[in-house]
């Protein structure tokens, strides 16, 4: 059995008649039913940020995903935002809403996380952003069939060959749901940025609208020989590079919200030779918008064409993404975070009572 979903389509396909692709790309199916899928990023973040405390807090995390109900997969990143703080981040995924729900209720690093001790912490803030979708507002993308991350590290995921690419909105295409739901985002614009919020010290949720889009996007480069490893650092890495600094830079005009671009690391905490950006966008049509037609993603478009096409199937950089359209949410939470954190400058917020925890 290869599970996945597909509605009688009252809402046009944005695939041309006759297309062919005109390089390979796979996609993620399931050896059993899915109906929800969860990533969580929980993050520590500070202006000065040690190595040894960042380290601390992602052997916290480890522990904690490793206790019941915790997630099928994980990785651990850092980066350092657009105000100049160090961030460390872990990523949980879990293809069961529940279990996600029992380990956030039970385990013992999200009482630690609920704690009214971390916001005493004055050297550091935390954040938490929920992704949970149904199954059917998710789609993903890779270059090659060999590699596992995000979602396709999920036990019982298989990824599989497909032609739902190489045109434009064939994204939207591989989301079930946009067969039946134009998938629109409340708000025409981008809310104005908010003055600066009173966020430390504070606990804060953000509550945001329905139809929020969730990219993540990545490149894995370890093994790749000297001709390839060359291409992607003077070719593809700039021009990935200039894309997300016009995003940054233009926010209010692409609905971009926020931006990470965040290094991989091993189990020992040193970078890997893999990077991978977490962006949201008020919409998928904002996000279509850019692709489409900005000269920065068409620039990171045909360079990777022109890529595959040339190597095929011994193409030995990979490329890929994972796409969610999330509705209402209050699953982003901020604590001791500086003021542009995330979604704090954007969405309504409120001050959740803490829990009371246990120690870890």
């Amino acid at each position: 059995m290869v599970f996945h979903i597909e509605y009688p389509r009252v809402i046009a396909a944005r695939k041309p008649a006759g297309h062919a692709p005109a390089a390979p790309r796979y996609t993620l199916r399931w050896d059993e039913p899915v109906g929800a899928l969860v990533s969580e990023y929980r993050a520590i973040q500070g202006k000065d940020l040690s190595q040894a405390r960042q380290s601390h807090f992602l052997e916290l995390i480890r522990r904690g995903f490793a206790e019941s109900h915790g997630p099928s997969a994980y990785e651990i990143m850092n980066f350092r935002d657009e105000a100049g703080y160090t961030n460390g981040v872990a990523v949980g995924y879990w293809a069961d809403a529940t279990s996600h729900a029992r380990w956030s209720l039970g385990s013992d690093f999200s009482a630690w996380f609920a704690s009214d001790d971390r916001l005493a912490e004055t050297e550091c803030g935390y954040w938490r952003e929920t992704i949970l979708v149904p199954y059917d507002r998710h789609e993903t993308i890779y270059s090659a069939p060999g590699y596992r991350i995000g979602l396709s590290r999920i036990p019982g995921s298989v990824i599989v060959p497909m032609t739902t690419n190489g045109y434009f909105g064939a994204a939207r295409d591989r989301i079930p749901l946009s067969a039946i739901d134009r998938l629109e985002s409340p708000l025409k614009d981008s809310p104005p940025r908010a003055s600066r919020v009173a966020s430390l010290g504070r606990r804060l949720r953000a509550t945001t609208p329905h139809n929020l889009c969730a990219l993540r996007s990545g490149q894995f480069w370890e093994g790749a020989g000297p001709e390839q490893l060359r291409d992607y650092m003077d070719n593809l890495q700039p021009k990935l590079m200039r894309g997300m600094d016009y995003l940054t830079g233009h926010k209010a005009e692409t609905g971009t919200l926020s931006l990470r671009i965040m290094t991989n690391l091993d189990h020992e905490g040193k970078p890997r030779a893999e990077t991978s950006v977490l962006a949201y966008f008020l919409s998928l049509e904002h996000l279509e918008a850019w692709a489409k037609s900005h000269e920065t993603h068409l620039d990171i478009y045909r360079h990777a064409i022109a890529m595959n096409r040339k190597y095929k199937e011994k193409r030995e950089v990979v490329t890929w993404h994972e796409v969610f359209i999330v509705p209402t949410s209050s699953g982003f939470e901020y604590v001791n975070c500086h003021p542009d954190t995330g979604f704090l400058p954007y969405f309504p917020l409120t001050c959740p009572h803490s829990v009371k925890a246990g120690e870890i």
